[in-house]
């Protein structure tokens, strides 16, 4: 038996999904860990928790097994921040992608002469999330950490360090940074000077098909692993969800709603949208990932259902019975919208003021009404990204659905009928985890293409026209110029459940300009 061993090491938890050459999933495995919140708008784990996580989860596959995998190859989350030592140890917890804290420095750098510069460099949106924010962050902040820093790395490159001894990057990561020049391959001068570090203070980057043996001997050990195991660098959790998926084809987007939920499209090019700042990440040389972001997926559904309708979400019947009471609620739920800014938003507004909306309420609306608003404001927050990835010269001819929240055909058909397009539901256990397992076959040489693989099953959706005209013609222009002109107000409701001020500290951003 041959196979190929793919680490998600995600947010909440790290997932190993073992497949065969032919793409057939052989076991899973999971391991949870938990995030810490010990200030406003901080978000943090324990990067010892989560390695020993990804060891546990790899050892339990060779256990289940019997076997030693062909190769290994890693995807993770995205954005997050992890200052070492000259020894590499960490100097403090990890800030994770969701960590809120650089919001202000954020919007200086965004609003800064640079921004434009940056973003057509980077691809990245100039966001709280993005490493260079937290990094500039982290120099005014934490001046302490910052002089004893070595480096500053992601979860993936922690991991990485523990299994090989040395700082290596891969371009899908590194270009989710906003310090790396997309197109040169090469860590951003002027992005570099933004967050105080130098090029020495960031990991060599590799191709996403780099591979690796010779495992140090701790961690051949702790793993289980034969030492001479090829280890395939990986990338990113967003674009390999799309390799797994099978939405790497131009065209093609691959549409992914778990808590967050993000929308993302194949192209040959980088594509730019500075308004509504949509993402370029490298997921091969010739392969660029564009979209975006949304925080709020099946978060909100969740909200709705758990808090303010107090149902036991202990099964999957929870939601099924639920979401089944929309069919006899007519599209755009007779004029009730839903703002799902819980969180705030990501793309396309970029806005951490942003907070979720009820408008249109009247006596005839019920609680089958509300369900069906929900869903639909979910559904018509990723539209709006894919409208603006339209708009932006990309092409949308298919949608590719995964995640965990998204079984249910009421929702299927109703984003279905909300794109106007086909909606194809991909029944793939960690859209990522595989998709990193895809790559290695690729490095390994075991598939001749990317692409050879195909979806075992594969159930489409397709729009029906008379639904999708109300969502065309009045419910999503109403659902966009509510989002614009309630900004305003967001931002002084924002002001006005604000905590009381503590003493300030200066975000410095050493050479940004204002305009």
């Amino acid at each position: 038996m041959t196979y190929i061993l793919g680490i998600d090491i995600g947010t909440g938890s790290t997932k190993a999904v073992a497949i065969d050459p032919t793409g057939d999933v052989l076991h899973a495995e999971q391991v949870a860990y938990p995030t810490h919140h010990p200030q406003p708008d901080a978000s943090e784990q324990d990067p010892d928790v989560i390695w020993q996580a990804c060891v546990q989860s790899i050892r339990q596959t060779l256990t289940h097994l019997k076997q030693a995998p062909a190769g290994v190859s890693f995807s993770s989350a995205m954005h997050s921040v992890l200052p070492v030592d000259a020894g590499g140890r960490p100097l403090r917890p990890l800030m994770t992608w969701a960590d809120n804290r650089s919001a202000t420095v954020a919007t200086r750098i965004h609003h800064s002469a640079a921004a434009q510069d940056l973003y057509r460099h980077t691809g990245t949106p100039i966001h709280a999330m993005s490493p260079l924010a937290k990094i500039a962050w982290l120099q005014a902040h934490e001046p302490d950490i910052m002089a004893r820093a070595a480096r500053f790395i992601s979860i993936k490159e922690y991991i990485w360090y523990n299994l090989f001894g040395v700082y290596e990057i891969d371009y899908s990561l590194a270009s989710a940074c906003g310090l790396f020049d997309i197109i040169a391959h090469h860590w951003y001068a002027p992005a570099l000077a933004l967050a105080g570090i130098t090029a020495d203070h960031l990991s060599t980057p590799v191709p996403t098909q780099y591979v690796r043996t010779a495992l140090l001997p701790a961690a051949a050990q702790q793993t289980g692993l034969p030492a001479a195991t090829p280890c395939c660098i990986g990338a990113s959790d967003g674009c390999l969800a799309n390799l797994g998926s099978f939405a790497i084809t131009p065209g093609v987007a691959a549409l992914t709603i778990g808590t967050s939920g993000a929308i993302r499209v194949a192209s040959h090019q980088p594509v730019y949208n500075f308004e509504a700042m949509t993402f370029n990440y490298i997921l091969t040389n010739d392969i660029f990932i564009s979209g975006g972001p949304v925080n709020n997926g099946g978060a909100a559904l969740k909200w709705y259902a758990q808090d303010l309708l107090k149902l036991d979400l202990s099964s999957p019947q929870s939601y099924e019975t639920l979401l089944g009471e929309i069919g006899r609620i007519p599209a755009g739920a007779e004029g009730l919208v839903f703002l799902p800014y819980l969180a705030g938003e990501r793309a396309p507004l970029w806005n951490s003021d942003a907070c979720g909306v009820f408008f249109g309420l009247t006596g005839r609306h019920t609680q089958a009404h509300f369900t069906r608003a929900v869903l639909e404001g979910i559904s018509m927050a990723l539209y709006h990204i894919a409208t603006r990835l339209e708009e932006s010269g990309l092409s949308i001819a298919q949608v590719n659905v995964s995640g965990g929240f998204v079984r249910s055909e009421e929702w299927l058909q109703l984003m279905a009928d909300i794109f106007g397009k086909p909606i194809g539901l991909v029944n793939v256990q960690d859209a990522s985890a595989i998709g990193a397992a895809y790559l290695a076959l690729h490095a390994l040489k075991m598939i001749p293409a990317l692409d050879t693989l195909k979806p075992r099953t594969f159930h489409t959706y397709f729009p029906r026209p008379a639904h999708h005209a109300v969502y065309r013609d009045r419910a999503f222009p109403l659902f966009r110029s509510l989002t614009r002109n309630l900004a305003l107000d967001m931002a002084v409701h924002a002001e006005l459940m604000a905590p009381a001020p503590t003493k300030p500290v200066a975000d410095s951003l050493p050479g940004a300009s204002t305009r």
